[in-house]
């Protein structure tokens, strides 16, 4: 069965009627490693209710995305888990393509957004779902789930993982409770949340 669309509870500002503080985010978040051709959607329309608040997670954002030395393979990996664990729909969205485009195979997309454990993931792929799961279960990780990820990544890069995961489950939480969902036309990852 098919998920339900509601309606976004906030509505998207028009580009033409934006206040000077919604201008600028608009223009930092195309000036960013998002582009110009960016539009005000997801959780950059949320945040234009609230600009000042959006230029903060904007910039933390382009961070997390684009500038962590965490591979950008197991970056979208993490954020597809986070999207997989919230049923956050335009997340899914969002980031399924970056995903495969990065080397996250399709039957690893597939069993994530089944709710499955990707048994089929890269072994480096697997030691950062275990410590994803355990990290948003146990609000923690055993030394042992840390030792995997931190022998994968080293410091720096383990650092950000948590940071990424963390920025990812507040943008998970924005578009939940904002009702943001991907284009009318694009077909939704998840049915009703349980």
């Amino acid at each position: 069965m098919p998920a339900k669309r509601p309606a976004p509870r906030l509505a998207v500002p028009e580009e033409a009627h934006l206040t000077a503080p919604q201008r600028k985010l608009m223009d930092a978040i195309r000036s960013g490693p998002r582009g110009k051709s960016i539009t005000p959607r997801g959780p950059f329309a949320v945040w234009l209710h609230a600009p000042e608040f959006g230029q903060l997670a904007q910039a933390l954002g382009g961070h997390c995305r684009y500038q962590t030395a965490v591979p950008a393979r197991l970056s979208e990996f993490a954020i597809l888990c986070t999207a997989r664990l919230w049923r956050s729909q335009y997340e899914w969205f969002a980031h399924e393509p970056p995903a495969l485009a990065a080397g996250v195979k399709p039957k690893t997309i597939q069993d994530l957004r089944a709710g499955r454990v990707p048994k089929s993931a890269a072994k480096d792929e697997r030691a950062v779902y275990d410590f994803i799961q355990e990290l948003y279960k146990k609000r923690r990780v055993s030394d042992r789930t840390y030792k995997r990820v931190h022998s994968l990544l080293g410091d720096a890069a383990t650092v950000e993982l948590v940071g990424i995961l963390g920025y990812y489950v507040m943008i998970s939480m924005t578009l939940n409770v904002f009702q943001m969902l991907p284009p009318p036309d694009a077909k939704l990852a998840f049915t009703e949340p349980k």
